[in-house]
């Protein structure tokens, strides 16, 4: 029985929010979607294992310090450890410096207010859509229950080649939403960037919003992201604010959940106080028409050792605009909500995805940020650059150091990782607490954790495998 078969059988679809005569009530879509929260004993487990570790490890450090002053001591006196310490510690005053830098930034940026429904641009919003199911119809039902003049507004799904019933739900949708919402099909599986590059070519709208297909927006996401464009004629792009939907679905979505807001509400904020935000999420972004089609072709013949591009397309779609001399900002009122991995397996994978994209668009962000590419002070930009690339030019010699301070003092590197994971990971968590949720907030110790020991290996991996293709998340689990 084919897929259409087997879908077409299905009881009538309910979705919250809805009036006794089927249509949407305005912001009621996303307030209806289930939120409901519990307590998971796994959870508290783990909580409370981290801390044990941690604390611990503090008072180890304190009991073991003749142990770590013989070994700065026997550091200090080989070449190859005083040259490390001497890079090291330098590279420790730097980002200290530069995350002070953060924090002044992080203080002086401010959301732009929405314009009134008359200064609003059109907008054309385009959703991807590859293998979804039945998620790209609350994608579509969230955009629909936007607070933006339906004048103005132009919803267009593209299914890329899915395998699964994505299509049907679209086409459910479309049946609701009737000309509010275009749907179609890829021919076959090409890729995000086409069914991206797709929908430019059919957008009308003065401004392209693209949208994940596992994503949901709350009522003025759409009038807030675009909004800049109306305030600032320089702007050529904006990143919206993006938290994780399914956090109580899991462990690692919860973790994830925390990470991300420091990585856009602190991190992206300090980059949008320099018009300078490196990368805008494929989850939720926006474009300036002109400034899409001014790199479009470019962008999607973009190739990177001789293969084509068809990772990162978010990424190298901002850098394109930034090298424009474009502004590109960052809306904090601007929210998404996208699922992420529940599992180990996808989580790296997906980190992979990034780490070779960030690989690839730091050497095409060489080629130009050190050059006159826009009007007024550039300094901003390429202290972000410096900061970003130091990160993957220095992953292999912490990776040699860390794999050495293992083998020769693996009690040393332990109690000082966990105890330096206590106090660096207290940002976030001071962060996340004050901007949300105290008792969450205890999971940014718990990714730190994660990262350290289950993740550190990503960008070495990512850098000798930067040339290989493939989105490495989307494809449909195995039959058994």
């Amino acid at each position: 029985m084919n897929i259409e078969t087997t879908t077409l059988k299905r009881e009538k679809i309910s979705v919250a929010g809805k009036t006794t005569n089927g249509t949407l009530k305005k912001g009621s879509f996303f307030n209806g979607l289930n939120s409901t929260k519990s307590i998971n004993p796994w959870g508290i487990l783990v909580l409370i294992s981290t801390f044990i570790l941690m604390i611990g490890s503090v008072f180890l450090v304190f009991d073991l310090q003749n142990d770590f002053a013989q070994f700065r001591e026997e550091r200090v006196n080989s070449t190859f450890g005083l040259i490390f310490l001497t890079v090291a510690t330098g590279l420790f005053f730097f980002k200290a410096a530069f995350f002070i830098y953060n924090l002044y930034l992080y203080f002086r940026y401010k959301a732009i207010k929405s314009v009134s429904n008359e200064e609003l641009p059109t907008c054309t919003v385009i959703v991807p859509a590859y293998n979804e199911g039945k998620q790209v119809w609350d994608t579509l039902m969230s955009l629909a229950d936007s607070d933006y003049p339906e004048g103005k507004l132009e919803i267009l799904a593209i299914d890329d080649g899915s395998k699964d019933d994505t299509w049907y739900w679209m086409q459910q949708a479309k049946r609701k939403l009737g000309d509010r919402l275009s749907i179609y099909q890829q021919p076959k599986n090409k890729g995000k960037r086409h069914a991206l590059y797709r929908g430019f070519h059919l957008g009308k709208g003065d401004v392209f919003v693209t949208v994940d297909s596992d994503s949901v927006v709350k009522t003025d996401t759409l009038r807030n992201l675009v909004s800049p464009f109306v305030v600032n004629e320089n702007c050529g792009a904006v990143a919206g604010n993006i938290r994780v939907l399914n956090n109580e679905r899991a462990l690692l979505p919860k973790m994830l959940n925390v990470s991300f807001v420091l990585s856009f509400e602190f991190v992206r904020s300090a980059e949008s106080s320099l018009n300078s935000v490196l990368c805008t999420p494929g989850a939720l972004a926006a474009y300036k028409r002109t400034a899409v089609f001014a790199c479009l072709e470019d962008w999607i013949n973009q190739t990177f050792m001789g293969q084509p591009s068809d990772i990162g397309e978010d990424r190298a779609m901002t850098n394109m605009i930034l090298k424009q001399g474009k502004y590109v900002l960052f809306q904090r009122n601007a929210y998404c909500y996208t699922n992420v991995p529940e599992r180990y397996k996808g989580l790296y994978k997906m980190f992979i995805r990034w780490g070779r994209s960030n690989v690839r668009e730091n050497i095409q962000m060489s080629k130009y940020v050190f050059t006159n590419f826009r009007e007024g002070s550039k300094i901003g930009i390429r202290l972000l650059f410096i900061s970003q690339s130091s990160k993957i030019i220095m992953s292999y010699p912490f990776l040699v150091f860390m794999l050495f301070f293992i083998i020769m003092h693996p009690v040393l590197f332990i109690v000082s990782t966990f105890a330096s994971i206590l106090v660096l990971s207290s940002f976030p968590v001071l962060f996340y607490a004050k901007r949300y949720s105290f008792t969450e907030s205890f999971w940014a110790y718990s990714y730190s954790i994660l990262y350290t020991f289950g993740l550190f290996w990503i960008t070495p991996y990512a850098i000798a495998t930067a040339s290989r293709r493939g989105w490495l998340t989307r494809e449909l689990p195995a039959a058994n």
